[in-house]
């Protein structure tokens, strides 16, 4: 027997823009519409009264086919409105059947993101993502991905099994005869999203290499979806400091109870006098965050030299077997330890305020000890100097924030399973090689928790997947205040 709710020879499925759950729209007396969101407003401009009239039916949904003509005024100003709501993040869209129960819901993860259709035909093979993953959120069920431009939120549970049978190549044609099958619309919105995507049945290469570019291959699942997942930029979830379990349990406790037993007290070995204190540890415990920054009296460009030369710059050269008998691997050692002598990480700087050097953006060439600058565009680079503001929660912007990338195949070329978090382990040895140098320099540095890896990916042009941010550090001249911690 043929399973009921999804049948063939059946219409095809409406996609349509809707607002997402926590958004209203306000049309007021002058034209203007306003989002309400968490107790902030949003404008968008002024509209006419046909406008603001349809703006209502965005609570119910608006089919993005209609906007295909856009023979009357009115509709192309919906459709402006929606574009613009759509770049903010304020809308999710339906596919299912007119008047009908949702089959699917997509959310979108990207600011950006518009749902796109690419071409099927029959004989197109198409195969889950290795990144592709579906999981339970509260009571629903969801798809997504780390490489995808939104997740899907899957309300039909034969759509979810249908799905399931894609674990394996499967051309289209087949697929279509099947009960239960889920769609074209659906599988180019997959597609599109690099949830699904297209083999080519003539090359036998294995699916993992088929899938992206060469860069891609050295990830692997649990890697990506931690980098795309653990900061800013490629998802829509809370972020940062939301102090999501306050109401459920009380904080740990700074310090670690004590375990039972005698103890072994270790103070007498310790220098009684300030002046036995070494060098070495009289920095580190003078090490602190800063987040003022005086900008009457910036940083200056020989300071900025000194500070990267001696935090960043290559000391040597060398290259070696990578095993007995395998190929050669070049290195490149810096101040700071680096798993596996990788050195994967790359420092790009936002320049605010810097004697002697032009506000901008640069890249450091540490093999050469020089800055090299980029071409950005002006609201982006702003954005990047607003987006670390904010994440220290400081009175203006920094005057260098330094951007930690990393090129990530330099690890997972050689290591599994443990690639990122060896990136991750060399960004926090970087960091306070940071803070000890800026203290040694009289300078105030700041480490900062939170990076847009989207938003570097369109300033520098550069995949995320192949060179991305993984840290960022404020760098001047502190204001004459008390350190924070």
């Amino acid at each position: 027997m043929r399973a009921p709710g999804i049948k063939r020879g059946r219409r095809a499925a409406t996609l349509s823009a809707r607002l997402s759950a926590h958004v209203t729209l306000e049309a007021r007396a002058d034209g203007n519409i306003v989002a309400c969101l968490g107790g902030y407003l949003v404008g968008f401009g002024q509209f006419g009264a046909g406008a603001a009239a349809g703006a209502q039916e965005l609570r119910r949904g608006w089919p993005l086919s209609s906007f295909a003509s856009e023979r009357r005024s009115v509709e192309k100003e919906i459709h402006l409105l929606v574009r613009r709501l759509a770049r903010h993040g304020l809308l999710e869209y339906s596919l299912g059947r007119p008047h009908g129960e949702d089959q699917v819901v997509i959310e979108p993860q990207l600011p950006d993101y518009w749902p796109q259709t690419p071409p099927l035909g029959n004989a197109d093979v198409l195969v889950l993502s290795r990144f592709a993953y579906m999981r339970r959120r509260a009571n629903e069920m969801v798809l997504e991905s780390p490489r995808a431009g939104a997740l899907f939120r899957i309300c039909n549970p034969q759509i979810a099994a249908a799905l399931a049978t894609l674990s394996s190549p499967q051309q289209v044609k087949q697929l279509r005869r099947r009960d239960g099958f889920p769609g074209l619309e659906l599988l180019a919105l997959l597609v599109d999203c690099q949830i699904l995507f297209k083999v080519d049945a003539a090359r036998d290469s294995g699916l993992r290499p088929a899938e992206g570019d060469d860069n891609l291959i050295l990830w692997d699942f649990h890697d990506l979806l931690f980098h795309a997942r653990s900061t800013e930029g490629r998802h829509a979830n809370p972020l940062g400091g939301t102090y999501p379990y306050a109401g459920v349990m009380a904080p740990l406790p700074a310090v670690r109870p004590r375990w039972p037993g005698k103890r072994v007290h270790l103070r007498k070995f310790s220098a009684a006098q300030p002046e036995a204190i070494s060098p070495a540890a009289k920095l580190l415990r003078a090490r602190h965050s800063t987040r003022s920054f005086d900008d009457r009296r910036p940083i200056t460009l020989a300071e900025l030299s000194r500070f990267l030369d001696g935090t960043a710059r290559v000391q040597t050269r060398f290259s070696s077997s990578a095993y007995d008998g395998g190929p050669l691997v070049a290195y490149a050692p810096r101040p700071y330890p680096s798993g596996g002598g990788s050195y994967e990480l790359e420092l790009y700087l936002a320049v605010d305020t810097c004697e002697g050097l032009a506000r901008g953006f640069y890249h450091y060439d540490a093999g050469g000890h020089a800055l090299v600058p980029i071409s950005v565009r002006p609201h982006e680079f702003d954005a990047l100097l607003r987006g670390a503001q904010f994440a220290m929660d400081a009175p203006t912007a920094p005057q260098i924030l330094i951007t930690i990338a990393a090129r990530f195949g330099r690890v997972s070329w050689k290591y599994s399973s443990i690639a990122y978090a060896l990136v991750l382990k060399d960004v926090g040895a970087l960091m306070q090689t940071f803070y000890l140098m800026a203290n040694d320099l009289g300078l105030g540095g700041c480490a900062i928790g939170i990076s847009n890896i989207d938003l570097f990916a369109k300033m520098t042009g550069i995949d995320f997947h192949i060179e991305g941010p993984v840290g960022q550090f404020a760098i001047g001249r502190g204001m004459k205040t008390e350190p924070s911690d």
